[in-house]
């Protein structure tokens, strides 16, 4: 990890993770793929997933996107390749937002 989640005073947003690129990024849960494009200044090739009313998640910086606008995925499917559109270096920016607002990804994600 190089940046961790400070929405404190306009901080970051998500988390961001270093990788290889063409790494697969994969869905953190199953939903409905609600945006995927490059139309978001700052976040380059960018995937958001709606899983329900309440949760999105965003992947952002992708060098290639594997899926497309109302698709439905599951959770672990690939959705993209790590890339640095938008990014000084090859990374993954990840955000978990709840009822539009932001929160701390590593609260929702498994340990390792």
């Amino acid at each position: 990890m190089i940046r961790r989640y400070a929405n404190s005073g306009g901080g970051r947003k998500g988390i961001d993770i270093a990788g290889s690129p063409g790494t697969p990024i994969r869905a953190a849960a199953g939903g409905e793929v609600v945006y995927a494009g490059s139309g978001l200044v700052r976040y380059g090739e960018l995937v958001i997933i709606k899983h329900d009313d309440t949760w999105l998640s965003a992947y952002a910086h992708n060098r290639r996107l594997r899926v497309s606008e109302g698709q439905r995925v599951e959770a672990g499917q690939i959705i993209a390749e790590l890339g640095s559109t938008g990014a000084d270096r090859p990374m993954l920016h990840f955000e978990i937002r709840r009822n539009g607002k932001p929160v701390d990804p590593l609260r929702y994600l498994p340990q390792r």
